[in-house]
């Protein structure tokens, strides 16, 4: 008998309160949009049969391959702050687990699989709209070095889903290196479920800190890992100017990828208050407000922790604060080398956190285009003619003058040449993102049936640091009349 997915299922053999059993919804006529070739074949499996009638129909939950224990996880979460004791995959089911080539545990889930018991009256499908989207935002996160679940492939279900309108329904194939939240740890938390917790708690530390097994005190040791995972996540998020949209505990994963591409989007032109999402009408989850929500997050995920961490509730208390404590260095030092780096600086000074804060305060009031303006930064490091590039992105262009002088100032205390600075910035600083305007014309393409759109953008994003001179266009902010100013929730 041939072994299509190679699963070695762990997640399943925990206690039946962790999940519930269930199958995907057959479909009627599944169709291929995309597969992952190279993905495929480092989670050893042959994309040549998943791309098969018999592999396309397991990827659209219509066959359930060998080896598969399908269930739907548990799980809580503080939603915009107000805690919700069941979520759940409502339409998400894991299907295994695999090895990978690098010896990695990935599960393999399918979103958009149909109903499950936490489905709460949902339909359990997804729309085309939210699967190309986070297919293609997630590629683009990993070609960046971020952190991320991935995208194993994007298939039509042959059938419609009722939203605001009747839209073609897909399923997304997601790979993770677990899908276990924030919000997991709270469902049994709620519950007062202390051996619940206990599992958990071993399981995430075998499967992702196993370092934390042999410190004094694991669990411990498993928050302190956990927070540093975050925090810096959070600070690469912020480098590369993405909006992450939904910040609920349920949506923060404790393996520190970024997970569940619902309303996120990248910003064009910098502005810290930047939200996209149609849903955060208080801009609780904004730009510059990640990292505190990150924080907040971390918290709820330490007061789960606190029965295991002391038996003794106050000295808990004080040994989860002092490791929460932690997090503002760790981010900052992460977000500051970051920010050193796409400034083209090679070591650390007193007043370098001042300099790029008054680039980025420069960029908010002229509406520069976050991403270009570090890209471009890279050629005029080089030589001074090329600041009209930068220039030209402000809307007043003498207040990168001003700043230039200190940038240049501060370049010529360090001993790098002017080659291997700017290789070093554009290694860094990205080219291509994929803009909101670009991901909703490749969006509205594919409800037309026309995927080429989506095959061109995701070739760019592929390349992230490469100029692509011939792809020239893919790195231009939107014309004002291509603004995509709202993302929504909702695969």
């Amino acid at each position: 008998m041939t072994v299509h997915f190679p699963f070695d299922n762990s997640y399943a053999a925990l206690p039946a309160n962790f999940f519930a059993r269930v199958a995907p919804t057959p479909v009627t006529a599944p169709r291929l949009i995309k597969l992952n070739r190279a993905l495929a074949d480092q989670l050893r499996i042959d994309p040549d049969w998943l791309a098969s009638p018999e592999g396309v129909e397991v990827l659209a939950g219509k066959r359930v391959p060998d080896g598969a224990d399908p269930l739907a996880m548990a799980y809580a979460g503080h939603q915009f702050g107000h805690f919700v004791a069941q979520l759940g995959d409502g339409r998400a089911i894991l299907l295994g687990e695999v090895i990978d080539r690098d010896g990695v545990r990935r599960d393999i889930q399918l979103k958009g699989s149909g109903p499950t018991p936490f489905s709460r009256r949902g339909d359990g499908r997804a729309a085309l709209g939210p699967v190309i989207r986070e297919y293609i935002v997630s590629e683009a996160m990993a070609a960046l070095g971020i952190p991320t679940t991935r995208s194993l492939a994007a298939v039509l279900t042959g059938e419609r889903v009722q939203r605001e309108t009747m839209l073609p329904g897909a399923v997304l194939t997601r790979v993770a290196s677990s899908h276990i939240r924030v919000g997991t740890f709270q469902f049994f938390a709620a519950r007062e479920d202390i051996a619940g917790v206990k599992q958990l708690a071993d399981h995430v530390i075998a499967r992702h800190y196993p370092d934390a097994a042999k410190a004094e005190h694991p669990v411990r040791a498993l928050l302190d890992a956990v927070i540093r995972r975050q925090a810096e996540l959070v600070a690469r998020w912020l480098h590369v100017g993405f909006i992450h949209g939904v910040m609920n505990t349920d949506n923060c994963s404790v393996s520190g990828e970024t997970i569940d591409y619902g309303p996120c989007a990248f910003m064009d032109a910098y502005d810290p208050a930047t939200v996209y999402s149609s849903i955060d009408e208080m801009g609780r989850y904004a730009y510059a407000n990640q990292p505190r929500i990150a924080l907040w997050n971390l918290t709820r995920f330490a007061e789960t922790l606190l029965p295991l961490i002391d038996s003794d509730e106050k000295t808990a208390i004080e040994i989860a604060q002092a490791a929460l404590g932690e997090f503002s260095d760790i981010f900052d030092t992460a977000y500051q080398a970051g920010l050193r780096r796409k400034l083209g600086l090679f070591t650390s000074q007193p007043d370098d956190a001042a300099l790029a804060q008054d680039l980025l305060t420069a960029m908010t009031a002229n509406q520069a285009d976050f991403t270009l303006t570090f890209r471009r930064l890279g050629a005029a490091a080089v030589d001074a003619d090329s600041d009209e590039a930068v220039r030209g992105l402000f809307i007043d262009p003498t207040a990168f003058d001003a700043w230039a002088v200190n940038w240049r100032a501060r370049l010529g205390r360090e001993s790098q040449d002017a080659g291997t600075r700017h290789q070093a910035m554009q290694t860094i600083n990205p080219a291509f993102i994929p803009r909101n305007h670009r991901v909703e014309a490749v969006i509205q393409a594919a409800l037309a049936d026309d995927y080429a759109p989506f095959e061109k953008l995701l070739a760019v994003l592929a390349k992230p640091y490469e100029d692509q001179p011939e792809m020239a266009d893919y790195a231009e902010p939107p014309e004002p009349d291509q603004r995509v100013l709202k993302t929504f929730c909702g695969t």
